[in-house]
């Protein structure tokens, strides 16, 4: 048996646009079903947002986000969920940081950090954090 988590976002209308930005970002397969497709619209003008979608990348990346409807109630929050992006590779995680960071709020810059080669936080034009870094063995504590 195997199992992964995906991580899912929540948005307000923007859903799509932060779909379509990740997958130019890390690439892979877009699949999107709108209110409308999926026949439960609520409200006209929310028919063509997005009810479920996902992106998925051969490289094991997998996002997925929809648009909550506008008679729900929706708050972000003060500290949005991070995503973490873990690799093995230095220029793999310089190539996400480089599209990531576009039009984004750096926390933290992509650099050594004293538990990882690189480690790096920003806030993408989306508001949600991202933290990229590359992955070491752990040997404990």
């Amino acid at each position: 048996m195997a199992i992964h988590t995906t991580t899912h976002l929540n948005f307000r209308g923007e859903a799509r646009g932060a779909l379509e930005f990740y997958r130019s970002v890390f690439g892979g397969e877009l699949a999107a079903v709108t209110y409308a497709d999926a026949r439960a619209v609520t409200a006209p003008a929310e028919a063509d947002q997005i009810m479920w979608g996902q992106v998925a990348s051969q490289d094991g990346f997998r996002i997925m986000a929809y648009d909550v409807p506008g008679h729900t109630a929706y708050e972000p929050g003060v500290n949005p969920v991070f995503v973490s992006v873990r690799g093995t590779e230095p220029d793999e995680i310089r190539g996400y940081w480089s599209r990531l960071s576009e039009s984004a709020t750096v926390i933290a810059e992509l650099a050594p950090s004293g538990w990882a080669p690189l480690y790096g936080m920003l806030r993408d034009r989306f508001g949600v954090t991202w933290v990229l870094d590359v992955e070491v063995p752990w040997t404990g504590a």
